[in-house]
């Protein structure tokens, strides 16, 4: 049987990116439930989840309900102290963009940052949760559905559609267990700085490096 070719940069593709610990280097909750004193707590929840140890959309609605009353405020002030963009963000984009790739980020997290993000890099697509605010105060509620690990590996097939791109030119970037599924169905699937569990599962890891590392793994031709 004939290897799969690699996605390459001389044909318009597409390019999926979780958000936490991914594009950025944090946990967005994890920061927010530090403005309530719970880091460690959420934290802790978070790390198994991400680990495949928990069901996601379970263990997320647990650390939105532990928000409840917090005000949402707090939300611009995580995203202007403590967002930072994971080094070669940037050149990755600004490099795909160039070779006429689209760009999506998916996210387990919150559109409040995802939606900021898509804005500020220039994204092509964006899908992530809703916090319900009410009043001023986040609710500990989610509005719609979760945003999961079946969630994402969708996302990325219909977007592939939708712009006439081939599953063999698609690329999934992830970290946690909610991304393997996506992972699995791109046409290259890559393990970014990840959990174990992630990196024992993922076609391909990257363990060093910042996101631009992420064009070595493409093809040139």
């Amino acid at each position: 049987m004939t290897k799969p070719s690699l996605p390459t940069l001389a044909r318009p593709g597409l390019l999926f990116m979780d958000m936490d610990s991914t594009l950025i280097r944090c946990e967005c909750i994890d920061e927010i439930a530090d403005f309530l004193g719970i880091r460690e707590q959420i934290s802790a929840i978070t790390e198994r989840a991400m680990r495949g140890e928990l069901d996601f959309a379970a263990s997320l609605t647990e650390r939105v309900q532990l928000l409840s009353g917090l005000d949402a405020d707090v939300l611009e002030q995580v995203y202007r102290e403590r967002i930072e963009l994971t080094p070669g963000a940037e050149t990755l984009i600004r490099t795909l963009k160039s070779h006429d790739w689209k760009i999506g980020l998916v996210s387990g997290g919150f559109t409040y940052f995802t939606d900021r993000l898509r804005t500020r890099l220039g994204l092509d697509f964006a899908r992530s949760n809703v916090l319900e605010i009410v009043n001023g105060n986040i609710t500990g509620q989610i509005l719609g559905d979760i945003v999961d690990a079946e969630a994402k590996r969708r996302c990325l097939i219909e977007q592939a559609a939708i712009h006439g791109i081939p599953m063999q030119q698609t690329v999934a970037v992830g970290d946690g267990a909610n991304d393997l599924p996506m992972i699995r169905a791109a046409g290259l699937g890559i393990a970014f700085h990840a959990k174990p569990k992630v990196q024992a599962e993922a076609p391909a890891a990257i363990h060093e490096g910042g996101l631009e590392t992420v064009l070595d793994l493409l093809a040139r031709d």
